[in-house]
């Protein structure tokens, strides 16, 4: 008999209540529960073998939990639930493809395993930019086109909920960019995105919400603009060299501290106005450019605290 799903809350696509996984000695997933709307782009960050990969697995139901409950689009995903398939989208960095095929025949391929209708394979060839590359065998495709097409197979059965693990990692800067267009019109569709990543810059770009996992436990939950507020107050101020020397920086009212950066003084200060001002009048403001806190800053911090503890 299948387990009963925890009562999945109204319009929530996933609910992980308590859950807990280990591995022999080592606790990948240490008491994890948290809530992703329908609908939400909702991001898991953190380090290699933070459990992330794992979490995501007892999503899809590829893998029992050791305890805590687990509902996905209101049902239980464990023991494997074949009526959840067609419903959930799945890509991997290890992703298998059909080498000999063309890109279109593995898209029909994948198609007609979800019953999807024979334009399916076009619309996802055309969703992630590979229409010219249609006719070209998986076998002869670069790094970063594979990885496009892997997306494509999860998307090719026009799925509710997507998972999505690192799409970017094999992509240059400019399909990098192409690519999020693809995902935020996704969003814009309704369907609901479990992604990780380990671009930050990607994460606070596109998700709603992210959390960032380290040794099996959520260490921060929330929207990136949140846990961007609630990090470091500090701006930064950056003045290419030659223009300050570093005593000359640490000398202006309202510096905290200067230090160098390759060939960059930066400047940190709580109070950028009087700062800009006194550079203003000492060496000009041409070139000099401020930095603000981002996502990065606060995983950074948590990951430097989470190691010290």
């Amino acid at each position: 008999m299948r387990p009963t799903a925890p009562a999945a809350q109204e319009g929530a696509a996933i609910v992980l209540d308590s859950v807990h996984k280990r591995y022999g000695s080592t606790q990948a997933v240490d008491g994890i529960s948290l809530t992703v709307p329908r609908g939400e782009f909702f991001g898991l960050l953190g380090p290699n073998g933070a459990g992330k990969t794992t979490l995501v697995e007892i999503m899809e139901g590829q893998r029992r939990a050791d305890s805590g409950t687990v509902s996905v689009l209101g049902q239980s995903p464990w023991p494997r639930n074949v009526k959840l398939l067609p419903r959930i989208g799945l890509q991997t960095q290890a992703s298998a493809f059909f080498v000999r095929l063309t890109a279109h025949e593995h898209l029909r391929t994948v198609a007609a395993l979800y019953d999807a209708d024979r334009e399916a394979a076009d619309r996802a060839l055309a969703s992630v930019g590979l229409t010219e590359q249609g006719g070209v065998r998986v076998e002869d495709l670069s790094g970063g086109q594979r990885q496009r097409l892997a997306i494509a197979a999860a998307l090719v059965h026009d799925p509710e909920l997507i998972f999505l693990d690192e799409p970017t990692a094999a992509l240059d800067p400019q399909a990098r960019r192409a690519l999020w267009q693809v995902l935020r019109d996704l969003k814009g569709a309704g369907r609901t995105i479990v992604y990780t990543t380990h671009h930050l810059d990607e994460a606070e770009a596109l998700c709603d919400r992210v959390a960032i996992v380290m040794n099996g436990r959520i260490r921060a939950l929330d929207t990136p603009a949140k846990l961007v507020a609630g990090g470091s107050p500090t701006t930064q101020l950056l003045v290419p060299e030659g223009r300050l020397t570093l005593a000359a920086a640490q000398a202006i009212p309202g510096v905290l501290g200067a230090t160098q950066e390759a060939d960059t003084i930066v400047l940190d200060t709580l109070d950028s106005g009087p700062v800009l001002a006194a550079v203003d009048s000492i060496t000009g403001l041409k070139g000099v450019r401020t930095r603000t806190a981002s996502l990065e800053d606060v995983y950074l911090e948590l990951t430097a605290a989470t190691a010290q503890s």
